[in-house]
């Protein structure tokens, strides 16, 4: 037997073996038992379906499911019951969990009056696609509101009201698709202003047109703006603001000296009973 066959011998049994005793182990571990742990758990009432914000829920919106009572949910239903023709406060995405913060109280019903904070107003817009920036303006996003005002000797536009909310845009229907991620050809947007943002857009909405900038939800900065003017757009120079002439004070002229001639001297001589007066030169 050469070299070369007693490598091959010896390769072949190698293999055999280390087959055997694979074989043996896989057989070994089929064998032991599966042990189960048991998990604690308790009931927890959520979301069916993905649900939009002002949603009245009823029964086929929520179950029940099992959730570790190890980490519990803090203010979490465990009765469907206790969530039933409460309006929700916030969207809720499918197996999220109701807590109580999300939930409207049975007095304040459903829809957007329990979602308003005090303090603010929920008020609508009517946009197209190309105002809603083409569609994705959709519920919970934040906006600028600019408004351009045209007039025959200037046209101007600026920001009205920045950092506003959207509560809702376009039907029902258009918010379940924007849920994809796909835009909403709104035709209305309903936005949470305060009241002088309110008289703001209401009067910018009838003078002029109106434009909605999408901005990032995590931007929360204020946007004062001066402004922008056809001069401006094109960067002509603003006329400078016409000053008025300097007007030269002139101190009033002394009044004229007159000559005042000394009063003569007089001698007053009596004689008798006549007087008479003399005037010496």
């Amino acid at each position: 037997m050469n070299r070369r066959t007693r490598t091959l011998v010896v390769l072949a049994i190698a293999l055999g073996m280390a087959s055997v005793v694979s074989f043996a182990v896989y057989h070994a571990v089929q064998r032991i038992p599966v042990r189960e742990v048991e998990v604690t758990n308790y009931q927890v009432v959520v979301a069916a379906r993905a649900l939009s914000i002002g949603t009245r829920l009823a029964a086929p919106d929520v179950k029940l499911v099992a959730w570790p009572a190890k980490s519990p949910i803090a203010n979490a239903h465990t009765d469907v019951k206790d969530v039933l023709n409460r309006g929700l406060l916030s969207a809720v995405a499918e197996n999220e969990p109701l807590t109580e913060g999300k939930l409207a109280s049975l007095e304040s019903g459903a829809g957007l009056p329990p979602v308003i904070p005090p303090g603010m107003r929920a008020m609508s817009v009517k946009v197209n696609e190309v105002v809603g920036v083409a569609g994705f303006v959709v519920p919970g996003t934040k906006v600028d509101v600019i408004v351009t005002l045209k007039r025959q000797e200037d046209s101007m536009t600026r920001t009205v009201a920045s950092d506003v909310q959207v509560l809702t845009a376009g039907t029902r229907y258009d918010q379940e698709k924007a849920k994809d991620g796909q835009p909403i050809p709104s035709t209305v947007v309903t936005l949470m202003v305060s009241p002088e943002d309110a008289e703001r857009i209401t009067l910018a909405q009838d003078q002029g047109q109106l434009m909605l900038a999408l901005r990032n939800p995590l931007d929360t900065e204020k946007a004062p703006t001066n402004g922008v003017r056809i001069a401006g757009l094109f960067g002509t120079p603003a006329p400078e603001p016409v000053k008025a002439k300097p007007v030269h004070h002139v101190s009033a002229m002394p009044p004229p000296v007159i000559a005042v001639a000394p009063k003569p001297y007089t001698v007053e001589a009596i004689r008798a009973a006549k007087r008479t007066e003399e005037v010496i030169r």
